[in-house]
């Protein structure tokens, strides 16, 4: 284990969330509030523990794929805490336990949250709240890699660790280029609809902050009444943006290159749009028949798009939805958006694999002596990536199954329960009953919310960097 090259991300980290906490400063000023200051307060300990680390020269430049789960598992542990640190000392949410769920919620783009009064808090406060999902969305070290000098391939383990879905790939020659070019795509993605949400007669502060959580597909309301009180045309705006945050941004590279043969060949993308599709039709039926079909699409598309994307706006409590309707969003929501997107849960891509291989074992026990080459967008599916995948299932089952037993110890209603460990795992944000769109977490105790909060970092990093932490061979020499 080559500590010395850890400790020198890690200073990256923290000289970097303290850089990006300039922007609640600046919110703080423009609102003339005080909580500005606890802002510059944990800058100067970001400042003062990670500058010694950040010019703390390695020892040694090995950096192997060990080094970079565990770089993003600490990473993102550390900045949580951090992050969360404004929040308790202020007081505006004064315990540290809650303080850390919401900032874990938020770095993860999960948008599980504890407060029960989100319109309390200072202006400065909520910003960061929905900058964490911003900041998650990408993922903290895709931007460090993007300005970080590392020579080699060795910020390809920190790439692959950090990005959901089950593989990835440069999109450039050069690793830098690859984070920068992701980088770019996703701020001009997210200027573009503050300029829409402009458009449509939203203040700016809203329309910073709900783009923000449209982008990471996080789902932090900043209104007790969540999405319910904006604009027709505003809604479709974000329901049209979440669902494009869900897409593989590889898609977007080609596409930007004018290589749309290639993009959309893409047997992701088109099962995506039908998943999204199905679900939205069979949702607007189910609610109007078809009567009144019509007048349920846009509910029902808005929904379908938040929930499978993972960001959990809502415009409706989808609590009172038919058990059909229901049904539907926690399919979905376990099913996920696109690998290489924002999006957390399982990705579209995994469930395409696992389908092909159950229709593989299916025909081997017809045709003991057939030979079936799997494929996946005309290419073949490396042994390796079908490996990792029926892996990924069963881990993701168990993690799951012992959630669900230890926070089942607060004796909640199961519903409440069940759904609160898939929103979380699966880093959606709202689940049902307690947990729903216009209900909280605050009802759970610690210990369920230490789980949770577990839950959120392993979904949000494919579980696998989390898991490296708790084996003690890691840490040997």
């Amino acid at each position: 284990m080559n500590r010395s090259i850890i400790l020198n991300i890690l200073g990256w980290i923290l000289t970097v969330e303290a850089a990006l906490m300039i922007l609640p400063c600046i919110v703080a000023a423009i609102y003339n509030e005080k909580s500005g200051y606890y802002f510059l307060l944990v800058m100067g300990i970001c400042f003062v523990v990670g500058m010694p680390l950040l010019f703390y020269k390695p020892k040694s430049k090995l950096f192997f794929s060990k080094e970079g789960f565990v770089s993003v598992a600490l990473g993102w542990i550390i900045l949580s805490i951090m992050g969360s640190l404004p929040f308790y000392i202020s007081g505006e949410i004064p315990s540290f336990i809650d303080a850390l769920f919401e900032t874990i919620s938020g770095f993860t783009t999960t948008g599980s949250s504890i407060l029960t009064d989100v319109e309390a808090l200072s202006k400065c406060m909520i910003f960061w709240r929905s900058f964490t999902h911003w900041i998650g969305g990408m993922g903290i070290l895709v931007f460090i890699l993007a300005i970080m000098p590392m020579t080699g391939g060795e910020g390809m383990h920190i790439l692959r660790a950090e990005s959901p879905g089950p593989s990835i790939s440069k999109l450039t020659p050069r690793l830098k280029t690859t984070a920068l070019t992701l980088y770019l795509i996703y701020l001009g993605m997210t200027v573009l609809q503050v300029i829409l949400l402009l458009i449509g007669r939203m203040p700016l502060f809203d329309a910073l902050t709900i783009t923000l959580g449209t982008a990471g597909t996080g789902g932090f309301a900043i209104k007790n009444s969540n999405m319910a009180d904006y604009s027709t045309y505003n809604q479709f705006i974000v329901g049209l943006f979440m669902f494009l945050f869900g897409v593989n941004f590889n898609i977007y590279y080609l596409m930007l290159f004018r290589k749309f043969k290639i993009a959309f060949k893409s047997e992701e993308l088109r099962t995506y749009c039908l998943i999204v599709l199905s679900s939205i039709i069979l949702i607007a039926f189910n609610l109007g028949g078809l009567k009144n079909f019509f007048g349920y699409l846009h509910e029902a598309a808005f929904q379908v798009s938040s929930i499978i994307t993972t960001t959990g706006y809502a415009t409706v409590d989808f609590n009172y939805w038919p058990t059909f309707s229901k049904s539907i969003l926690v399919i979905i929501m376990f099913i996920g958006a696109c690998a290489g997107s924002t999006c957390g849960s399982m990705k579209v891509s995994r469930i395409i694999i696992l389908f092909k291989a159950l229709g593989k074992e299916l025909s081997f026990l017809k045709h003991k002596r057939s030979v079936k080459i799997l494929k996946f967008d005309g290419s073949k599916i490396d042994h390796e990536v079908m490996r990792s995948t029926n892996v990924f299932f069963v881990t993701y089952i168990f993690i799951f199954a012992i959630s669900v037993l230890l926070v089942s110890l607060d004796n909640l209603d199961f519903t409440s329960t069940f759904t609160a460990v898939a929103a979380t795992l699966n880093n959606i944000g709202p689940g049902l009953d307690l947990v729903g769109p216009m209900g909280n977490f605050s009802s759970f105790s610690d210990l369920s919310k230490l789980v949770m909060m577990f839950d959120m970092l392993a979904g949000r990093l494919e579980i696998f960097p989390m898991l490296l932490l708790f084996t003690p061979s890691t840490w040997r020499k």
